[in-house]
């Protein structure tokens, strides 16, 4: 999505001028396809990311590539005795034909396509990136040069790993920043009226230590009778909770065992028309940190989960993609006009992005961080003592919450915070840390003079939280 989102904005920021080329391992029946198990994805993102996509660059989804509007998430505790609403307009995807219709409108700004074909290395001259090799579904190999080159890849980029030249990108993420994530696209029987189960006006997420350690389990709706439900979960906060338990669980048992669960969705089976087939099950890893400190090198730039972007508290991807592939395209459009795509002029993507929509980012790596030290009591406290409306709105406006009921200058507050006194600790410590890091963040600096120093500023601050903030390697049942 966030190549093909970037192409369009490189088209439309140069009024077609610029020659675009797409190098696509699917099928040209099959774009965007992440995994031989299909476009495995959440499916969900915000009407403020869409809106953001068409006042820039005038793209407008609709139907179908937007399957279902929602009017918000509805996030429960553990025990499923509290539940907060995070209001906004949102949509699901639907991530088979949504790359249909970004092919199209990329073509329309005259980008060319090369399907059968996988990027295998990027090729480089006098300290830039010139271009990438590769190899096409028939075993013949094959080499563009390219004045940029932009890696939309996915995590695990081969491209980004093994760049030729030297670059201040980070080229590898640590695998406790990767969540594992799964889930099923069915259509169903209602078999009772249980909300917290299934709503089709909202997205639900549940909080479980033991069916989603370190991670959530989700139910969005796709319809009155269609949902995407799945889970994500931390690969070693699964190792600590089968040890703990004696169990052997992995990432699809976990999510068997969740659908199994569930007292709405019965009768169900796996669509099988054409808009749906082959993507009704499948696994996918997904980025959970910070996007990457610096995205451009000399004629190169990540975007997407290339970059790392998923927001770190949800593992969400469209949104961000969206507005990478926005700013991407729109500097590189710049930078060809100007004839000149070196890093200090592709610097302005770092920059844009971080003010527009990173520079939160860090600071909700800091509050994963803590509440995979948590239990569910705690989880289950906190969510109906510490969390206030004006917590609900940051989170929903991408800021930290600031948790004011945990402060102990609150008299009022006394009993409850020496209830869970380590808990409304911890919470207030992430306010503290996080208000840190966006001002660090929103210091990025205007260019790679000053990004050595703003490194070693977030670094420590990072240091510290990782140290503080140990996984747990027990949780109650």
């Amino acid at each position: 999505m966030a190549g093909l989102i970037t192409a369009a904005s490189i088209g439309y920021y140069s009024k077609g001028k610029a020659h675009v080329l797409i190098v696509d391992r699917n099928r040209e029946d099959e774009p965007g396809r992440k995994t031989n198990n299909g476009w495995t994805c959440g499916d969900a993102t915000s009407k403020r990311s869409l809106d953001y996509l068409a006042d820039h660059i005038g793209i407008r989804y609709g139907s179908p590539e937007l399957e279902h509007p929602v009017k918000g998430v509805y996030v429960y505790s553990p025990d499923r005795q509290t539940k907060v609403l995070f209001e906004g307009e949102g949509y699901l995807f639907n991530r088979k034909v949504a790359p249909r219709r970004q092919v199209n409108d990329a073509k329309k700004f005259g980008t060319e396509f090369i399907f059968g074909a996988t990027a295998e290395r990027l090729t480089s001259e006098d300290g830039r990136i010139t271009g990438v090799t590769g190899r096409k579904s028939d075993g013949s190999t094959f080499s563009y040069t390219a004045k940029v080159t932009i890696d939309a890849t996915g995590s695990s980029s081969t491209l980004r790993r093994f760049m030729p030249i030297p670059s201040m990108i980070e080229k590898e993420i640590d695998p406790d920043d990767v969540v594992g994530t799964g889930r099923y696209i069915l259509d169903f029987e209602p078999a009772a009226d249980q909300p917290e189960f299934f709503s089709p006006d909202y997205c639900i997420i549940h909080l479980d230590q033991f069916i989603a350690p370190a991670g959530y389990a989700w139910v969005f709706p796709k319809g009155k009778k269609k949902v995407n439900i799945g889970l994500g979960v931390s690969h070693s906060g699964l190792a600590r909770r089968n040890r703990r338990f004696g169990l052997n669980d992995n990432l699809q048992s976990l999510i068997d065992k969740y659908l199994a669960d569930n007292p709405v969705i019965k009768n169900y089976s796996q669509p099988t028309d054409d808009a749906n087939s082959g993507n009704t099950k499948g696994n996918w890893q997904v980025p959970v940190r910070r996007h990457n400190d610096c995205m451009v090198a000399n004629g190169f730039a990540v975007v997407g989960d290339s970059a790392w972007m998923p927001r770190p508290i949800d593992a969400g991807g469209i949104s961000p993609a969206i507005y990478g592939g926005t700013i991407l395209g729109k500097v590189v459009a710049g930078a060809l006009e100007a004839g000149d795509t070196s890093e200090a002029e592709l610097w302005k993507y770092n920059v844009e992005y971080m003010n527009t929509h990173g520079y939160p980012m860090a600071s909700f790596e800091v509050l994963r961080r803590y509440l995979q030290t948590v239990t569910d009591e705690q989880i289950n406290y906190g969510m109906k003592h510490f969390l206030s409306e004006e917590d609900v709105t940051a989170i929903t406006e991408r800021k930290h919450p600031e948790f004011n009921q945990a402060r102990f200058m609150n008299p009022a507050m006394w009993v409850r915070i020496l209830g869970q006194y380590s808990l409304a600790r911890g919470l207030r410590y992430t306010v503290k840390k996080s208000a840190a890091l966006v001002e660090i963040n929103l210091a990025y600096p205007e260019s790679s003079k000053g990004f050595a120093e703003w490194q070693k500023r977030l670094g420590k601050e990072l240091a510290e939280t990782i140290e503080r903030f140990k996984p747990l390697d027990a949780v109650a049942a």
